[in-house]
Parts: C-alpha cells; sequence; structure tokens
C-alpha cells in the first residue's frame, strides 16, 4: 500500500510538534480517530484482493502502534513539563513544623477497667455486662436485699418514674453490677468464672462519692471453691494492679448476697503525706467479698447443694485514686480537659500484666 511512510512522517512531525494536551489530542484524532486517515486505510483492507491485504495489513497496524506510542510517550513528556513548571512556581519549606492536631487521651476509669479485666482474663475470668436499667427483682430481691432493706429506699436509690396505673415490676438505675452476676449465672449456670464491669449509681455525692460511678465485681462458682480461694485470686490480682506484692486483710463484715461476707484490706503506709501500697503496718479498705448466699445461687437457678463460690465487689474509680494519685472523685466526671490531659493516658498506652 502506498503512502505508509509519508503518513508516519507526517504523524511524527506533528506529535513532536504538538505543545499541549489540546493539541496532542487534535493529532491523534486526525490520526487514529474513527474519522482518522489511518483509520480510514485500515477499512480499505476490506476492498484489496488476498495477497495485496497480507502486505498491507501488518504495516498499517504497525504504523498505529507506532504512532499511538508516540502520542502516549509525547503525553508524558507534556505532563512532565507542566509539574516542573508547577514547581518553580511553588515552593514549601520542608524544616518548617508541622501543623498542630489535636490529641485525646484514655480517660484513667476507662484504662483501669482495661488493666483490671487484663489481669482478671490472665486467671480464667471472662468478662460480662447487662443493663443499667433493672428490675428491683435483679437488683435486690435476687440478691437477698430484703424489702425493708435502707438501698431500697428512695434516698438511697434512683427508681424509674412511673405514670399512675403501670403495672409494671418497679425499675431502678442499679445500684450495683451484681444482676450481672444473676443474668451470667442464667445464661451460663455452674462453673463459671466472670466479672462485671459497669456503671452504677447511687444517690451520694461528696469528695469520695459521686451519684454515677464504676465497679467492677468477680463470681467464681464450682463444686469445691473457697475462701481461701477467695484470697489467693485477690492479692494476685492487687499484686499485679499495683506493680508490687501486696497482702490483705480480712475483717468479718455482713453484705445480704454472701455468707459469710468480708471487707477487705490491703496493706499500705503513709509515707509524707503519699500512700504507698504494698508495704508498711497500716492497713486500707477497699472492697467487700464473700461466700455466695444460697438464696443468689437458687435466684440463678443454680443448686446450693451442689455448688458454691465467691463474689467480691470494687470501685474502679477509687482503684484509679489509689494506684495514680488522684485525689478528687468528683473531677473523673467534670471533663476538664487539663485534668485530662495531666491523668489521661495515650492510646498507645494498652494494659498489660507488666504495667507498672
Amino acid at each position: 500500500m502506498d503512502g505508509i511512510a509519508e503518513l508516519r512522517a507526517k504523524y511524527l512531525a506533528e506529535v513532536g510538534a504538538a505543545g499541549d494536551p489540546d493539541a496532542l489530542e487534535s493529532v491523534r484524532l486526525s490520526a487514529l480517530g474513527k474519522k482518522g486517515e489511518i483509520a480510514l486505510k485500515l477499512r480499505e483492507l476490506g476492498r484489496m484482493d488476498p495477497e495485496e491485504r497480507k502486505t498491507a495489513g501488518p504495516a498499517l497496524n504497525r504504523l498505529k502502534d507506532e504512532i499511538d506510542a508516540a502520542l502516549r510517550a509525547r503525553k508524558t513528556a507534556l505532563e512532565d513539563a507542566a509539574l516542573d513548571e508547577r514547581l518553580k512556581g511553588e515552593w514549601l519549606d520542608i524544616t518548617l513544623p508541622a501543623r498542630p492536631r489535636p490529641r485525646g487521651s484514655i480517660h484513667p476509669v476507662s484504662q483501669v477497667m482495661e488493666e483490671c479485666a487484663a489481669i482478671f482474663a490472665d486467671m480464667g475470668f471472662r468478662v460480662a455486662e447487662g443493663p443499667q436499667v433493672e428490675t428491683d427483682w435483679y437488683n435486690f430481691d435476687a440478691l437477698n436485699i430484703a424489702p425493708e432493706h435502707p438501698a431500697r429506699q428512695e434516698h438511697d436509690t434512683f427508681f424509674l418514674h412511673r405514670d399512675p396505673g403501670d403495672n409494671r415490676p418497679p425499675h431502678v438505675l442499679r445500684t450495683h453490677t451484681s444482676p450481672v452476676q444473676i443474668r451470667a449465672l442464667q445464661a451460663q449456670g455452674a462453673p463459671i468464672r466472670v466479672i462485671a464491669p459497669g456503671r452504677v449509681y447511687r444517690m451520694d455525692m461528696d469528695q469520695t462519692h459521686t451519684p454515677m460511678f464504676h465497679q467492677i465485681e468477680g463470681l467464681a462458682i464450682d463444686r469445691d471453691i473457697t475462701m481461701a480461694n477467695l484470697k489467693w485470686c485477690l492479692e494476685e490480682f492487687f499484686s499485679a494492679y499495683f506493680g508490687t506484692k501486696v497482702r490483705t486483710r480480712f475483717r468479718a463484715s455482713h453484705f445480704p448476697f454472701t455468707e459469710p461476707s468480708a471487707e477487705v484490706d490491703i496493706q499500705c503506709s503513709w509515707v509524707g503525706g503519699q500512700l504507698k501500697v504494698g508495704e508498711g503496718d497500716g492497713w486500707m479498705e477497699v472492697l467487700g467479698s464473700g461466700m455466695v448466699h444460697p438464696h443468689v445461687l437458687r435466684s440463678a437457678g443454680v443448686d446450693p447443694d451442689q455448688w458454691q463460690g465467691f463474689a467480691f465487689g470494687m470501685g474502679i474509680d477509687r482503684m484509679a485514686m489509689l494506684k495514680y494519685g488522684i485525689p478528687d472523685l468528683r473531677a473523673f466526671f467534670e471533663s476538664d480537659l487539663r485534668w485530662l490531659r495531666h491523668y489521661g493516658f495515650s492510646a498507645l498506652d494498652m494494659p498489660s500484666l507488666h504495667a507498672g
């Protein structure tokens, strides 16, 4: 086919002369568009005899590929030239400091809750959760708290409003996370080992009490669990939590849901007005505990003649105060950014059994 050499020379020259993307696109359409010269030459192949088609077809396809490659190369060259020109007009001082970005922090309550969960998980406890609005059966009756108990009065507990004629059971904002233990026992049965961290609500407000605070309770039920297991479990927890060996002291007490019941003290000392846990001759009460009352087991559908176990409960907020030297509980809930920046934790500071 005649004219292929001329077409090659013509379009390669036009591609090289194109000074911007629009001019280059015009060359492409003239050569390779549906009505371009090379496209029209390709259509003529159908009218050729077989022998001529064998020669002209490959030659036209080679020309098409060559022009296409030249167009792509020229497009890249034009883009690079445009970028170079842009960079000449723009500049950036890479020695300047980066723009400040606001950084959040982990609240001490959240951090301590995770620390406690990590320690108890190492002892085989799983985390159980339950609703914060409970019926009085789960919050009181199932836990052997008698109707005349002071905790069931409105000066101690937040009762939800009921319209006249509403005959549903009374509902309360849970006063402890013990109802979670009942729900976990009902769902799983025995044996069981769970901790129940979460928010609880009581009508109280001073330097060491707030109407809403956080608790973590533990429950372990099996056939031969004793108070000795409870003591070991708590001493292991406190030693891991405070990062030093901590001794405990049990004092007889009374809680409706445990029998026998004990308040637990940890060894501590005051040196120069600073509390040090795990040393000295002093003791500080930190939690209540005991063997689960048979009434509680029966309420959850567990036979107390076959199963027994211990339960304990402590304030997460208070544990944070003891470990991190926070003097006032009310500051936990005031949303003071200065306080949060001071006592907060980095998101990368993950709780572990080795954290000091």
